[in-house]
């Protein structure tokens, strides 16, 4: 799952990045509104976490930005303004949660957890398709009774294929999944190839059949 943490203090930032990492999210850092801006015109995230407090810029102008270009992103106010008004206003224009300042990281974690689960698997900890079940909270996945143990990487990939069920997506799409905005800077989506041959390995026998009926992939 990848994130953008909006927020203008850099340790703050820095620490919510660290924390999160250590969850398996691929984060990405905007320092301010015209970096946020940019960084949401150019690439998808699956959750944002947006400072109303920017420098002096208006983070619920930014919110209007994010819900016209990063419609299906998930977006969540981290605040320090205690105002009703403030958290009432980010919600009507398309927030789908707040944290006030301070906060505690494994609170944050968990909203970010739910959040992505009510947006993208029924608000279900269970997620079950064909013979594969995943448990969303632990990350275990199994076809019937059996356990497969996949990396960080297969594991996301996975997790992709399900929620583009039949969409065509492009290479690019998933290599920037995968490796965020890192996928700018490679000559080649060999890595993408050799991650879908790992992942269809340990899948196996049902797999071709699986990743074919989920995903079509545009060359």
């Amino acid at each position: 799952m990848k994130l953008l943490i909006v927020e203008d203090e850099k340790d703050l930032s820095d620490s919510i990045v660290s924390f999160l990492k250590d969850k398996d999210y691929l984060c990405e850092q905007a320092f301010s509104f015209n970096q946020a801006k940019e960084k949401i015109c150019m690439y998808k995230y699956d959750c944002i976490l947006l400072d109303l407090m920017l420098n002096g810029s208006n983070g619920l102008d930014l919110l209007k930005d994010i819900k016209q270009d990063n419609k299906e992103a998930g977006i969540i106010i981290v605040t320090a303004k205690s105002s009703l008004e403030d958290k009432v206003e980010g919600l009507k224009d398309g927030a789908d949660d707040y944290i006030s300042k301070p906060f505690f990281l494994p609170e944050l974690a968990m909203r970010i957890y739910a959040l992505l689960r009510r947006k993208n698997f029924n608000n279900d900890n269970i997620l079950s398709t064909n013979d594969i079940t995943i448990n969303l909270l632990t990350k275990e996945v199994k076809i019937k009774d059996k356990v497969i143990l996949l990396t960080k990487t297969e594991y996301d990939l996975l997790l992709f294929f399900i929620e583009n069920k039949k969409r065509v997506v492009s290479k690019s799409s998933i290599a920037e999944y995968l490796s965020g905005d890192m996928a700018d800077m490679m000559n080649n989506y060999d890595f993408v190839y050799a991650h879908i041959k790992n992942l269809k390995q340990k899948l196996s026998p049902c797999a071709d059949n699986y990743i074919k009926d989920l995903l079509w992939i545009r060359i």
